[in-house]
């Protein structure tokens, strides 16, 4: 056999190591046979080394390669060379030899049966170690036959192998029969991140790779920038364009698509030209097949076949960008022809129709636009966005209104899902032909819109737009307001913003254009708030007087800034009643920013209010919303963190504000980085890491004063720096900016931002050894924010923790339990947590007070009211909760208790006693 078909491993694990290491789970780490599979580069070689350094043990790897799994006893010769020094393998090799040199001799049965002796001796007399079988998959089959008889006689070797497929059957894996099966998950966005940084990419790249990756390791590095330019990721293609995959990642994929045959490959192209690859299309195109067809597919880890609505997907969307690459433009339209016979979808079957023709045909660009309108009827706004591109594509150039036309809506159909290559396409459509100022500055406005936080060259862009404006007003007004954004965003300068929009609001009133007015003083007046200008309402106020003739794009309208005040104003129902008819105008205009701006301000309004499960709907809607597009993450980021950080985890809440901060950062989105940060400190504060809370809380402070904001209610960072200062012993620092902004806020009429400064004035009172006057003023700040259970409960918590200090423990578990009754109640279960931590730091359970084990802590208080004549009316009042809540709370004690009257509940709980 000769030695170019051999490569040998000693003790060691080789191979290449990712940085991330893919997670196996846990409870393989127990069993002594393991099979690890998943398709090529998704880190099995990483992750059997990881397996196998766990187990405590020396490693032996084989790893065949392609050719060794044509030659007979390849992966037996290469176990017996890296065992050479133990005679049983001098043994084994030479029967190899020997096997090598008689092929189809009346001997291959002995032969075959000494080759099995021999290995199971050498396995027995080598040292404790763990066999890893890497690259298994190209592993002959004569070594299979003989590794798996002599593996069942040596059951406490640990064995990992690691292959492409594995279909497990009847007879089991021939490791062993009980072997474990893992597939090796693709890599989390945060992995992947992980694994990117250092590239130093912007947020938006590190999901845009994670997406076409699929967190496939190697196919995310082969994605990665290369020499400090960005890889040829198509992020959504113009319809006319190839999209082209880096050389790295062409090689991968041809790879992975090269596990399966050719008639499945041909079957995932058609999967790979339809925007929504479905099922059942599927079938009518490939026959009785395709099942199995798919189903080679999925194991392959190339597509995953459980998705909602009969529809698959790819498990990285570069496969499907591969797919597509390697046909010819004649072959691809033919192929899109036959997607048309086979849809039964008319707006699918309209899209295959104008994909099939050739690029300029009157039919199909008509088909197009038809089915667009279709499309955004029904809600299917990003295939809304392609097909209003490829009507305008499709279109005559010699019909030049028309191709004008069809290219705007597409511009706005773009901006409208945050779609930044089409838009861009299709104002490159627009300028391109002999148009009015009004429509170049129309496509140019919608650009910009669409834009985000992502424009490039944005001096160029606004001169060019103030170029087509030629001098009029109302189109010069527009591009005003759309400055005034940038300047407030991204300059961090609102008395600049507050002054453009002013000039937008002269110009577009002069015209008498009342709706790019009612925009102007909508921006002025989201402004004015900030810098605290006494007539911020009077503009808003103005905004809300005027008609407007055109539509506006639901998160400008004065309408969401007047909710946004209420929030502001601590008004969270008159909030929501705003927002929710806003709510429906976005979903039904195809308006995705406006959407997640006013999903993001109802999950504001419900956290407020202490609804926490519906705030966190809301805000799950709006970061899903915000990941399927090119929106800018760090506005999601910044509620989610918020709200999850109230409702449930506060380790993922942290993960969403750090994301936050660094995509604003990146961005130079200076508002929405004060936000993320602010985020950021009050989740420090509150799991106990000041130090890191400080840095934090700090950089909001100085970057809000560099924003010159002057209102303190807009963004309530000064309680939580205050807070954050008294419990590092600034006390200094913390009343200098207590007194600051107490008098800010007394000058500009925001009592609303009071009560939480109250509760900082009371935590450093008590710092200073006042705990009467703190636990009043306390007291009086629960009081005002019974309208706020959530920041009431905190106020309770601060109660709590003053009445301890003051050795007042029977007040202090009292503030502590209805604390934790309220984050009870409202499901604020990281709140909960830490009230229940400060009961159980007063858990001296006072005389004649009788405890339950077996009940929680708002159980318990219920019971005690009970117990003591309470009506259930009265409980309510007491823990401020509903009276249904009491009844089922205390339906669960009686259960839990075993009792079935009030009387019983006398006996077997003794309401606590001072």
């Amino acid at each position: 056999m000769p030695d170019s078909a051999m490569r040998m491993s000693a003790f060691h694990e080789a191979g290449p190591v990712l940085p991330v290491v893919p997670v196996v789970p846990e409870d393989v780490h127990g069993t002594r046979r393991t099979v690890l599979f998943g398709p090529p580069g998704s880190g099995k070689t990483t992750a059997a080394g990881a397996l196998g350094r766990r187990l405590g043990l020396p490693v032996l790897r084989l790893a065949p390669r392609p050719q060794d799994a044509q030659v007979p006893y390849a992966g037996l010769l290469e176990l017996a060379l890296a065992l050479q020094v133990h005679p049983a393998a001098r043994e084994l090799t030479a029967e190899l030899d020997d096997a090598a040199g008689r092929p189809g001799s009346p001997d291959d049965a002995g032969s075959a049966l000494r080759l099995r002796r021999w290995t199971a001796a050498l396995l027995r007399a080598a040292p404790p170690m763990t066999l890893v079988v890497d690259n298994a998959q190209w592993l002959d089959a004569a070594s299979v036959a003989v590794l798996g008889w002599a593996l069942r006689l040596t059951p406490d070797l640990p064995v990992i192998a690691a292959e492409r497929t594995w279909r497990p059957g009847a007879a089991g894996h021939w490791c062993g029969e009980d072997a474990s099966a893992v597939r090796i998950p693709p890599l989390t966005s945060s992995q992947v991140a992980t694994l990117l940084s250092p590239y130093r990419l912007v947020p938006r790249e590190v999901t845009r790779i994670h997406t076409h990756s699929g967190g496939n390791p190697a196919l995310v590095l082969a994605l990665a920038p290369v020499h400090g330019h960005t890889a040829a990721v198509p992020f959504a293609p113009d319809a006319e364009d190839d999209p082209v995959l880096p050389p790295a990642a062409r090689r991968l994929l041809g790879e992975w698509l090269g596990t399966v045959p050719a008639e499945v490959r041909e079957l995932l192209t058609f999967a790979a030209l339809d925007d929504r690859p479905d099922l059942d299309q599927l079938y009518r195109l490939a026959g009785p097949a395709a099942e199995s067809l798919l189903a080679e597919a999925e194991a392959a880890g190339l597509i995953d076949l459980g998705q909602p609505g009969g529809t698959m997907r790819f498990t990285a969307s570069a496969i499907g960008t591969e797919l597509v690459a390697r046909l010819p433009g004649h072959a691809r339209r033919l192929l899109h022809a036959r997607l048309a016979e086979a849809s039964r979808d008319s707006v699918r079957r309209d899209r295959h129709i104008a994909l099939a023709a050739d690029a300029a045909d009157q039919r199909s660009a008509s088909h197009a636009a038809r089915a667009a309108v279709r499309a955004r009827l029904r809600g299917e706004h990003a295939l809304a966005a392609e097909l209003s591109l490829l009507a305008a594509q499709r279109t005559p150039h010699d019909d030049g209104d028309l191709l004008t036309e069809r290219a705007l809506t597409a511009v706005r159909a773009a901006a409208h899902y945050g779609d930044l290559a089409r838009g861009r396409a299709a104002a490159r459509l627009v300028l391109g032909q002999d148009t009015t100022p009004a429509q170049r500055v129309d496509a140019l406005v919608a650009l910009i819109d669409a834009s985000g936080q992502h424009l490039h060259s944005v001096d160029e862009l606004f001169a060019g737009a103030l170029h087509a404006a030629a001098g009029r007003s109302d189109l010069t007004a527009r591009i005003l307001i759309r400055q005034s954004v940038w300047a407030n965003v991204n300059e961090g300068d609102p008395h600049r913003a507050c002054e453009l929009s002013g000039r937008a609001a002269v110009l577009a009133e002069a015209v008498g254009d009342t709706t790019t007015t009612v925009m102007a003083l909508t921006m002025q007046a989201r402004v004015q708030r900030i810098l605290g200008h006494p007539d911020a309402e009077t503009t808003l106020n103005r905004a809300l007087s005027l008609p407007s003739t055109a539509p506006i794009q639901v998160n400008g309208t004065p309408q969401h800034l007047a909710a946004r005040h209420a929030l502001f104003d601590d008004r969270p129902e008159e909030a929501r009643t705003a927002l929710l008819p806003l709510l429906v105008d976005a979903e039904r205009t195809g308006d995705t920013e406006g959407t997640v701006d006013i999903l993001r301000s109802l999950a504001e309004a419900e956290l407020r209010a202490g609804r926490c499960a519906r705030a966190l709907d809301h805000a799950h809607r709006a970061q899903a919303l915000t990941d399927g597009t090119a929106l800018s993450p760090a506005p999601a980021c910044y509620t989610s963190a918020l709200v999850e950080g109230t409702a449930r985890r506060t380790d993922l809440a942290l993960v969403h504000a750090r994301r936050g901060v660094d995509t604003a950062r990146q961005e130079d989105n200076k508002v929405f980085l004060s936000r993320n940060l602010f985020a950021l400190g009050h989740l420090l504060l509150a799991t106990g890491r000041l130090k890191e809370a400080l840095e934090a809380l700090d950089e909001v402070r100085v970057l809000e004063e560099h924003q010159q904001v002057r209102d303190p209610s807009v963004l309530r960072w000064h309680p939580e720096l205050a807070e954050t200062l008294v419990a590092l012993g600034r006390l200094d620092q913390a009343q200098s900016l207590l007194d600051d902004t107490r008098r800010t806020a007394t000058d500009l009429g925001r009592d609303m931002v009071l009560p939480a400064l109250e509760r900082a004035q009371a935590l450093l009172d008590a710092a200073c050894g006042n705990y009467d006057t703190a636990a009043r003023r306390l007291t009086d700040a629960a009081d005002r924010l019974r309208h706020l259970p959530l920041e009431r409960g905190r106020t309770l918590l601060a109660l709590s923790h003053t009445e301890r200090r003051g050795r007042r423990r029977a007040s202090a578990r009292t503030a502590a339990q209805s604390a934790a009754d309220l984050f009870t109640s409202h499901e604020a279960h990281p709140w909960a947590q830490t009230a229940a931590h400060a009961l159980s730091r007063l858990a001296a359970v006072p005389a004649g007070s009788k405890a339950h084990p077996h009940l929680t802590s708002a159980e318990q208080r219920c019971a005690e009211l009970a117990a003591a004549g309470a009506s259930n009316r009265d409980i309510a009042a007491t823990l401020t909760v509903s009276v249904k809540t009491v009844e089922a709370t205390l339906t669960r004690v009686y259960r839990k208790l075993g009792l079935h009257s009030r009387f019983q509940l006398a006996h077997a709980v003794t309401p606590a006693r001072e």
